[in-house]
């Protein structure tokens, strides 16, 4: 059976690594925490669960996924996130995969199941939220340099797992607001030399995400959730062509007092 590296990448999770660690230590061959300078207890709690830290400072979510597949020792990689945890069906089929060791596919996406605001989300399109391939031979898979939503290239066939892993992105309302400020930064900085931002553009472009959301993917049979989900979605887009404006303009203070 082939051997399976585990890697996390994580800053200031400390409410959230441990069971994500948990949920991979017992099968996993190692897991890797690629963590990039936490200031909370990250690091001694990961320690504890049992995984190795690695300290990877932090210029882009591609450069550090590369990185931390670097660190990996083993045939099979699954990356997991600090919020999601490996539940026992995903394990299985992860380890069955293994101890085949098929070389005609090279990576596979894995469905994933999201918690919010109380719900199990099952529209928004966020469900089954194939986001990249989490699973993937060593060699297999590079991800771009890309700042936030980083894409990549795979060398081979791809597949798709059956049994979902679990997501909890969001502690509460104040940390999706947060990730969204975060998030539209960086994804900013990634449109910064391909696209013109605007405060209109913004809001056209947000309605237009929110609509999609809550009415085309069904997020209003979501509830709350879905309404958060499609909401949280306009604010993060909006601020995205707001703050591309403002790397953009370059706005300054004024240098003298008006006349």
């Amino acid at each position: 059976m082939a051997k399976i590296s585990v890697y996390i990448i994580a800053f200031n999770e400390g409410l959230k690594i441990e069971p994500a660690i948990q949920s991979v230590i017992d099968w996993a061959d190692e897991v890797i925490v690629a963590d990039s300078f936490s200031t909370d207890n990250t690091v001694q709690l990961a320690e504890k669960a049992g995984a190795k830290v690695v300290q990877i400072p932090f210029s882009g979510f591609g450069e550090l996924r590369n990185k931390a597949v670097a660190y990996c020792e083993h045939e099979w990689i699954f990356s997991l996130d600090a919020d999601e945890r490996c539940t026992p069906a995903a394990r299985d089929e992860i380890l069955a995969i293994c101890k085949t060791n098929n070389t005609d596919v090279v990576a596979y996406y894995v469905p994933r199941r999201n918690y919010v605001l109380g719900r199990w989300v099952k529209h928004s399109g966020w469900y089954p939220d194939y986001r990249q391939p989490q699973l993937f031979r060593k060699g297999a898979l590079t991800y771009h340099l890309d700042p936030v939503h980083e894409s990549y290239t795979i060398s081979g066939k791809v597949g798709y797992l059956k049994k979902d892993i679990w997501q909890f992105p969001y502690e509460n309302l104040a940390q999706m607001l947060e990730k969204a400020n975060r998030y539209s930064s960086l994804g900013a900085q990634k449109l910064l030399h391909k696209k013109t931002g605007g405060f209109l553009k913004g809001f056209l472009h947000g309605l237009v995400i929110f609509l999609r959301t809550y009415f085309a993917k069904g997020g209003w049979l979501d509830g709350r959730a879905g309404f958060a989900i499609a909401l949280g979605n306009f604010i993060g887009t909006f601020y995205k062509y707001a703050k591309l404006a403002e790397l953009q303009k370059n706005w300054r203070p004024p240098t003298s007092h008006l006349s």
